[in-house]
């Protein structure tokens, strides 16, 4: 599976305030930490999800070093995301929603 890393990138950028040089460092963030997922996933296709270690007379196999860096590195891409300040395209941002407005007689009865 191939992925378009700058079709992201300029899905991002639109979606966001570029006036607003935390959201665009946050988008800047989001992409280099994707690019080091992908070297990590080539190592791991390179040289598969465990290693054989040798250490004088013992030998013994563990988990890619890349692993644990997918895992902290997914960590990271969670928490950017829950921080991405969106524009809302077409709607007005302080438009009051249904769950805002006070219940006035009419929506009693």
């Amino acid at each position: 599976m191939t992925f378009d890393i700058e079709k992201l990138h300029e899905q991002l950028m639109s979606k966001i305030d570029t006036d607003d040089l935390m959201e665009v460092k946050k988008v800047q963030r989001y992409i280099k930490l994707l690019e080091m997922d992908y070297l990590c996933d080539e190592a791991i296709e390179r040289d598969g999800a465990t290693v054989v270690i040798e250490n004088g007379k013992q030998r013994f196999v563990k988990s890619h070093p890349s692993m644990n860096d997918k895992t902290k590195i997914n960590s990271q891409l969670i928490a950017i995301e829950k921080t991405f300040n969106f524009i809302s395209e077409g709607s007005p941002s302080s438009a009051s929603t249904v769950e805002d407005e006070e219940p006035t007689d009419a929506d009693l009865i």
